[in-house]
């Protein structure tokens, strides 16, 4: 099982690491500047895991209603943190 820090630093790398899962990849491209890239790994599933990681992204877009839809289907709400905080709490999740 990979840990946070390993991943937070496979962040500096060109290609993701290998074996993760597709939400871990969509914050792996979402920190590694490519929204789409990262939006497109969620933009076809509906898990709650998957709906979570969508609203992070279009919450980080500034898309607050489309955020709160997906933060809606993911059984959240919108939290009070910072996006950077937002998406270490997801990562360390998705961990």
């Amino acid at each position: 099982m990979m840990q946070y820090e390993i991943f937070k630093e496979s962040i500096k790398d060109a290609s993701p690491p290998e074996a993760i899962s597709l939400y871990l990849l969509g914050m792996w491209y979402d920190a590694h500047g490519n929204w789409d890239k990262a939006h497109s790994m969620v933009d076809n599933l509906n898990d709650e895991t998957a709906c979570w990681v969508h609203a992070y992204l279009h919450r980080k877009e500034g898309d607050i209603w489309n955020a709160d839809y997906w933060y809606r289907k993911a059984g959240r709400k919108r939290p009070d943190t910072n996006l950077q905080q937002e998406w270490e709490t997801i990562v360390k999740a998705l961990l």
